[in-house]
């Protein structure tokens, strides 16, 4: 997301430690209609353009049931935000604030997350509103909503998801 590696009034940078502790497998990639930070909305919004999640192989039959939910959970690597910041300034106004205390994408591990309207699937993509993050972002994970009042299928008399 932040792409810039000047830093603002009263940001702090440390040097970032080896990595050896966690993988990753990306199960897709996210395509939204924006290519820059400047364009990319702050939020998503549930009535904001159709985004497409193309899920990859082997991870497409794990799609199956997907649709019983009115909202999914995406996560997601912000894979062009720095992860070096431990003190920003978001407004560019010199407040800074400890990075643990912002909503920003720069952080260590740069995982975003969004609530997402179910919109349909169409081969191995999922069709979703309410992305706020940039064409080919790389996929972490998808998830239902938990929320009592997602599932469609309580409104279809289907079964519901226990765990």
């Amino acid at each position: 997301m932040i792409v810039e590696t000047q830093l603002r009034d009263g940001e702090v940078a440390v040097d970032m430690p080896a990595t050896s502790d966690a993988g990753l497998v990306f199960i897709g990639r996210i395509r939204t209609p924006w290519t820059s930070r400047e364009e990319t909305p702050r939020q998503g919004n549930h009535n904001g353009p159709v985004c497409r999640l193309e899920i990859f192989e082997p991870w497409v039959p794990a799609l199956k049931g997907v649709d019983f939910y009115a909202h999914l959970e995406v996560i997601y690597w912000l894979h062009r935000s720095p992860r070096n910041l431990v003190l920003q300034s978001p407004k560019k106004n010199g407040q800074t604030r400890g990075t643990f205390s912002l909503r920003s994408p720069v952080r260590p591990n740069p995982i975003g997350t969004s609530i997402v309207k179910f919109v349909g699937i169409e081969g191995s993509s999922v069709l979703v509103r309410g992305l706020d993050c940039l064409d080919e972002t790389p996929l972490i994970d998808l998830k239902p909503d938990r929320c009592d009042f997602s599932p469609l299928a309580a409104n279809r008399g289907g079964d519901v998801e226990t765990e």
